[in-house]
């Protein structure tokens, strides 16, 4: 073959190994569990545009109370006697009241009360749902925290005022209390309420996932839905468990404070992105879970474990659940021999025959197109084939 031809095919070789390389995504390899039961579908499609692997498990579910009589009830006696101070805090939630007014005939009396008194929004969404309904907001918290509403209430004074606080669901510890305290009458607008599941096979399906180290993380966009996969696997005897998976194991990524709540109630770490939002909480797991993936210099390659694939010099490998097992229990002590018997151990099912570990490491080694990446210890085991460490440096540490 000519000169040229061989430099061309190495060329065209390199330019494939490059877009291989750039083509994994943040989150390729990882397994992401997704609680919410509200925009869902819009959680799982930016984890998916990111490479991940979506578990979904709903851990509760939304019921309106546009024919519930708290809120036809309390719609009533704002219009008869107009709040001095609305807080609105979801847009969805704004947006159902003033849509099951409209269905009672009661819209333009509600509206027409709302606007006579400030309107304060707990964010940009909500913001716009009251612009929509034709009313005007007199503050919005920078920082989206109805920690901030509370405190700007406080300073500016309520003894003594009318406030209307439409509910969303989550738990505002003190809130209510804080208000009330003050001197302020406080009617509590409940324009939807949580409930457990109507199916609750996908919540103990995904218990059992993070338990068995088969998901990377469990994100959370309301605290009833944490404090329901809490009961629930209580319910089973299994919280310790989970809870012991949460805090070492499995990254809780919530979107935001009030929905951390419930988990570090239990001491579980939680990790919260700077702004509430479903895009935000993808960024940080984009970058959370990669970098707790150990890179490991492996005979002249650089390897990095992921939940359910590995990325061998930049490239992804989808590798079967077994080999992932067998290269955990290996990575574990890095360059150290591990007797087969041990490696039976780490297999999922295997049983007692250790047979089973030689054909798992045989598929791992095919998955991963570099055989010299574990190495066969004839009689003893099996390791990782780690590259001379630095002086002064040691893997694994």
């Amino acid at each position: 073959m000519p000169q040229q031809d061989q430099q061309d095919q190495q060329d065209q070789h390199e330019e494939h190994e490059e877009a291989r390389r750039a083509a994994v995504r943040p989150l390729d390899g990882f397994t992401v569990g997704v609680t919410a039961a509200r925009r869902a579908e819009e959680l799982g499609a930016l984890l998916r545009r990111r490479g991940a692997e979506v578990t979904h498990a709903p851990a509760l579910r939304i019921v309106p109370l546009a024919d519930d009589e708290e809120l036809l009830a309390a719609t009533r006696q704002l219009i008869e006697r107009a709040p001095d101070i609305t807080v609105a805090t979801t847009a969805i939630g704004l947006r159902g009241w003033v849509e099951a007014a409209e269905g009672w005939g009661l819209g333009e009396p509600l509206l027409g009360a709302l606007a006579t008194g400030e309107v304060l929004a707990r964010g940009p969404k909500v913001r716009g749902a009251i612009r929509a309904a034709g009313l005007r907001e007199s503050w919005s918290p920078a920082s989206e925290s109805m920690a901030e509403v509370l405190d700007r209430l406080l300073d500016e004074g309520v003894e003594g005022k009318r406030l209307a606080l439409q509910l969303h669901g989550e738990p505002q510890p003190g809130f209510l209390e804080a208000l009330r305290a003050a001197g302020a009458e406080v009617v509590e607008v409940p324009v939807y309420r949580w409930m457990p599941p109507a199916d609750i096979a996908p919540v103990d399906r995904l218990i059992d996932t993070v338990l068995a180290r088969g998901v990377d993380a469990v994100t959370f966009t309301s605290a009833p839905a944490a404090t329901s996969l809490l009961r629930r696997a209580e319910e089973r005897a299994l919280l310790e468990p989970l809870l012991e998976a949460l805090r070492h194991r499995v990254l809780a990524a919530c979107v935001g404070p009030v929905t951390a709540l419930p988990l570090q109630a239990h001491d579980v770490p939680t990790r919260q992105p700077e702004r509430f939002r479903l895009g935000p909480l993808v960024q940080l797991l984009c970058a959370e879970l990669p970098a707790r993936v150990e890179t490991l210099p492996v005979a002249g390659h650089r390897l990095e474990i992921r939940g359910r694939a590995v990325v061998l010099d930049g490239a992804l490998k989808p590798v079967p659940p077994a080999g992932i097992s067998l290269l955990r229990a290996l990575a574990r002590r890095p360059g150290w021999v591990v007797a087969r018997s041990e490696l039976l151990r780490a297999l999922p099912g295997a049983g007692r025959d250790e047979h089973a570990v030689e054909t798992a490491m045989a598929r791992l080694r095919t998955a991963l197109g570099a055989p010299g990446v574990v190495q066969t210890v004839v009689k003893r085991g099996y390791r990782l084939a780690i590259d001379p460490a630095p002086a002064g440096a040691k893997y694994g540490d």
